[in-house]
């Protein structure tokens, strides 16, 4: 082998090395801090024509509404949110689902956020919002 043979596989080593070391900030999954978390009923006109999951025309429609505190200094990028929802008599409102939302962009510091849910309208009133969080991306992953 001659000098620029190994010249070559000592860069392709080095960078197969650096590769397997390194690893780029956009896939760096950030925990968000979700707090303050409260729910109030959809305006009307995002309630209209609300299908419940089974088929039915019997869903309730909610914005749940809470404060986002990215402790980075980078915007943190497609944040999925989870937590649980049960009703009044501690029974799940969202079967076997903890994903409840996304928020696109959170910003450094502590911001508003809101998503909205569709719940079974036999459900007892009032809902239980337990364990929300969030994490997402120092990049974008989703277009």
């Amino acid at each position: 082998m001659g000098l620029r043979s190994i010249h070559l596989i000592f860069i392709a080593g080095f960078i197969g090395l650096l590769s397997w070391v390194w690893t780029p900030t956009a896939l760096a999954l950030t925990q968000i801090k979700l707090s303050d978390i409260s729910y109030h009923d959809c305006p009307l006109e995002l309630a209209t024509g609300i299908v419940g999951s089974s088929g039915s025309n019997s869903a309730a429609c909610f914005i749940v509404t809470g404060k986002a505190e990215n402790s980075t200094r980078k915007i943190v990028y497609d944040a999925d949110i989870f937590g649980r929802i049960y009703d009044a008599n501690g029974d799940s409102t969202l079967q076997n689902r903890t994903r409840l939302g996304l928020i696109a962009e959170v910003p450094p510091g502590v911001s508003d956020f809101e998503l909205r849910i569709t719940v079974p309208s036999n459900q007892p009133l009032p809902l239980q919002l337990k364990q929300f969080k969030a994490a997402g991306f120092s990049g974008r992953v989703r277009r």
